[in-house]
């Protein structure tokens, strides 16, 4: 019978290296301070054995486990998971790996699932908090541990800051991207009033709508999906459709665009449609979809970066981070502005 086979150990690289198991201790946690040849030597041979640092041994020595958590609710929608990929990678570049967890559908283990977290021995937990549903998993790990939320919602909670997009202001870019197109109606047809981006969103509406002396009405609200989207586009259809229509999101967007095709209405001839969240394939629909779009990436490395600087007891800055701002994609379903 073969051996079992045995993970290699820093002992194996140092025997292979020719040098201390203190000289490959330097090379894995300051190489700076080991000559270019010893440090190369010891990085060939970490190489030719496949060795991983052992996580557990170097939490007990340093009480650091170089792992954050990340709780988000499972969702699959476009913003919430291409949030979670870009702290993903901005984890990975920062030397950090990450101990995901989704919220069971319906809740209720908000703090078991939080506890759970914290008994991992996480360095700090990121939580993607995009509706009222993640207000409790915040408030079950909130001053324990560092915690940063990725939020449209200002913290709720002590020692909880919070990393965001203005969804407000992509909001306003829209409705001033049309008045500028001539559009005197606009209907927004909003999202699900449980999440902060949907109610933010729905603030920058009315806010637009006021400062440009706009006729306008919210309707909904739907549920991000496209068929919210068509169903309330046809209601309104029935009652008389307005010159541009602004759907909360990309997926609502869609809906809106079948039920003005299935009615024979021209866009953007007839009606102006915009979505939210520039979508993958966005631009592949018919016609081209005009749409906000949101730094994913960008806010998913600010929240991991500004968690690396709590966990690591860098000077706090005055300030958490500024929200990022989102970004108008115009496209063929809206008309060209106006240049007078």
């Amino acid at each position: 019978m073969s051996p079992t086979p045995r993970r290699p150990s820093m002992g194996d690289v140092a025997a292979r290296a020719d040098v201390s198991y203190q000289t490959v201790s330097r090379v894995l946690n300051d190489p700076g301070i080991v000559r270019p040849a010893t440090r190369d030597r010891v990085l060939e041979a970490i190489a030719a054995l496949g060795y991983t640092p052992n996580r557990a041994a170097r939490t007990l020595k340093t009480t650091r486990s170089s792992l954050v958590g990340v709780l988000n609710d499972g969702s699959s929608l476009f913003g919430p998971a291409e949030t979670t990929s870009a702290i993903e990678a901005a984890a990975r570049e920062a030397g950090y790996s990450l101990l995901l967890t989704s919220l069971p559908p319906g809740g209720d283990g908000e703090r078991q699932v939080g506890a759970e977290l914290l008994g991992s021995g996480v360095d700090g937990i990121l939580v993607v908090a995009g509706h009222e549903g993640m207000t409790e998993s915040v408030a079950a790990v909130a001053g324990s541990t560092p915690v940063v939320a990725v939020s449209a919602q200002p913290p709720q909670e002590a020692g909880v800051e919070v990393v965001g997009i203005d969804q407000r202001r992509g909001a306003h870019q829209v409705v001033e991207h049309l008045q500028r197109t001539g559009a005197r109606s606009i209907v927004h047809v909003c999202g699900p009033t449980d999440w902060f981006d949907a109610r933010a969103r729905r603030g920058g509406v009315e806010q637009a709508l006021d400062e440009f002396g706009l006729d306008g009405a919210i309707i909904g609200p739907g549920d991000w999906t496209p068929r919210s989207g068509y169903e309330l586009t046809g209601d309104l259809i029935r009652s008389g459709p307005p010159e541009a229509i602004f759907a909360a999101n990309d997926m609502m967007a869609i809906g809106v665009l079948h039920a003005l095709h299935e009615h024979g209405l021209r866009i953007p001839e007839d009606v102006a449609v915009v979505g939210f969240d520039n979508t993958l394939g966005a631009e592949f629909l018919l016609p081209s979809l005009t749409t906000v779009a949101q730094p994913f990436a960008a806010v998913g490395r600010a929240a991991l970066g500004h968690l690396v600087e709590l966990m690591e007891n860098a000077p706090a800055r005055a300030d958490p981070p500024q929200e990022l701002a989102p970004r108008l994609v115009v496209r063929r379903s809206t008309r060209p502005e106006r240049t007078h």
